[in-house]
C-alpha cells in the first residue's frame, strides 16, 4: 500500500462495526464514496473520506 494512512474494507468495516464483506456490498451499490486511490486494483479511502460519508448515513446520530 502506498500510505499507511489510507484505509481499505477492512478498516471501514471495523470503523463503522460491519463485516468487511458488507463494506464490498456498499461500493457495489454504490453507496460508499468513490476510492481515493486505487492501487493493483484494490481501492483504499482516505479516513477523512469515510468519516465525512459516515455523517452522511442514515440514521447517524453523531
Amino acid at each position: 500500500m502506498t500510505d499507511r494512512g489510507l484505509w481499505s474494507y477492512k478498516e471501514i468495516a471495523a470503523y463503522i462495526r460491519v463485516q468487511p464483506d458488507t463494506v464490498r456490498s456498499y461500493r457495489k451499490h454504490r453507496l460508499l464514496p468513490p476510492p481515493d486511490v486505487v492501487e493493483r486494483g484494490r481501492p483504499f479511502w482516505y479516513p477523512e473520506t469515510i468519516e465525512e460519508w459516515v455523517t452522511r448515513r442514515p440514521g447517524y446520530r453523531g
